[in-house]
């Protein structure tokens, strides 16, 4: 069974965005947000998938991604 990779770290880096700041704009404490950027959750709302996407200008794709075992 595969798995899926989080990526918001490098996209948060790319976008120039501390824990911080994206906390305040997507409304989500900030060690839900670190639990999330270190890949330490084994779920995700869609309304906080759609609240980062917003905050950070990306799609879904940008953040996830999933790596088979083969």
């Amino acid at each position: 069974m595969g798995k899926i990779i989080l990526r918001l770290d490098r996209v948060m880096a790319d976008r120039k965005i501390g824990l911080n700041e994206l906390s305040e704009k997507v409304g989500v404490a900030n060690v839900n947000l670190s639990k999330l950027k270190n890949g330490h959750v084994s779920a995700i709302r869609f309304s906080t998938l759609v609240a980062l996407c917003e905050a950070l200008n990306c799609q879904p794709g940008d953040i996830m991604e999933y790596e088979s075992d083969s």
